[in-house]
């Protein structure tokens, strides 16, 4: 029997076009290696990013006016939502789906070839298994721990690169990304948002209880903790991929999900997630990486300052909207503009390509 549709991987993207195909009234097909694993990675997005089917009860704590501090200080005029991850996987309900447990190993437009030898056709395969660790591979890392939310009393801190982390001014920087997870519950987080190869655990771990103690937070020790590890690069947009796998992934952020849930409708009634307008935005987004990792560890605070001094509406043309060129080419030029002068070349030949970025300390930072 050939289903309407096989979606082989179920982390959020791949669950949520799941869902919203069955929404739809399709039959679905899901291929998981274990498809009722439990997601325990915490998910943030700008409120406006998420879709209005999404159920409300997702959402554990949404943030006015999140902070950001490079140099200076700098509040954000757009909500920001931390969602409830457990919430967030039950509400995506595969009820009616057909659920294989198996690995997919090859997979073309209607076929998909499981590890045990299997063969599963569909009118449509979509590869949303994510994106592999790769030697080379840019990665996101972070560290953080889960506080008692009375042990962090400032607003949300999106992105915080003051220097008392104990780092060497000359090392790979690292911010501070401070979110309430619910009304009890903070996360303290450490974060390299790409490194090539990025900061590792222990390192990221020494610098947050570093900075902890020189803000006077205290930690037991036995609090639990979160690790992130993951490529932020290597996706590739085409009509049978979604989710990182599908170029999904901000290529500047490492943040995927908002956009996987948001784009989960058009995809399931079979148009294209990449108009022309997203392809060209996604090369300038991985021109403006380019460009970012160019910047030696000193500056990076001095970029976020330029980028956060930006109109509310750039700011948004950059981190959210897909099908946006010419805002998204009007941020990243008033940023060019706000930097230094001497700084310029070098974001210049970065941007275009041109050169070896090897005079770089491995483990740049992009942003989030």
């Amino acid at each position: 029997m050939t289903v309407d549709i096989a979606i082989c991987g179920l982390g959020p993207a791949g669950r949520a076009l799941a869902y919203r195909c069955l929404a739809l009234g399709m039959t679905v097909t899901a291929v998981d290696p274990n498809p009722r694993r439990r997601w325990r990675a915490t998910y943030a997005a700008w409120s406006d990013e998420l879709p209005a089917w999404l159920d409300p009860a997702a959402v554990a704590a949404t943030v006015a006016e999140p902070r950001a501090h490079g140099l200076r200080d700098h509040r954000i005029a757009r909500s920001y939502s931390v969602l409830d991850t457990s919430r967030l996987q039950y509400s995506l309900d595969l009820a009616g789906a057909t659920l294989v447990p198996d690995r997919a190993v090859s997979l073309d437009r209607h076929t998909v070839t499981l590890a045990d030898g299997r063969t599963l056709r569909a009118g449509r395969v979509i590869d949303a298994r994510g994106l592999r660790r790769r030697a080379g591979r840019p990665e996101q890392t972070a560290y953080g721990l889960l506080l008692p939310r009375s042990a962090h009393p400032e607003p949300s801190l999106f992105m915080d690169w003051r220097p008392d982390n104990g780092a060497d001014p000359r090392a790979t920087p690292s911010f501070l990304y401070a979110i309430p997870l619910n009304d009890d519950t903070v996360l303290l987080e450490e974060t390299c948002l790409v490194g090539a190869p990025a900061l590792e655990p222990d390192e990221l771990a020494r610098r947050l209880t570093h900075r902890l103690r020189a803000r006077g937070i205290g930690s037991r020790g036995d609090e639990p903790v979160e690790r992130v590890r993951f490529p932020v690069a290597g996706g590739v947009p085409g009509a049978a991929r979604f989710g990182a796998a599908g170029g999904y992934l901000h290529p500047a952020t490492g943040y995927s999900v908002a956009a996987s849930l948001s784009a989960a409708d058009a995809v399931a009634a079979g148009r294209s997630g990449w108009s022309p307008a997203a392809r060209a935005v996604h090369r300038l987004r991985c021109a403006g990486s380019r460009a970012l990792l160019a910047l030696p560890p000193g500056d990076i605070p001095r970029f976020f300052d330029a980028f956060f001094d930006l109109d509310i509406e750039l700011q948004r043309a950059y981190l959210s909207r897909r099908d946006d060129p010419i805002g998204t080419l009007t941020a990243m030029s008033r940023i060019f503009f706000a930097v230094p002068g001497a700084l310029r070349a070098r974001l210049t030949a970065a941007t275009l390509g041109v050169g070896s970025l090897s005079h770089r300390p491995s483990g740049s930072v992009i942003m989030e």
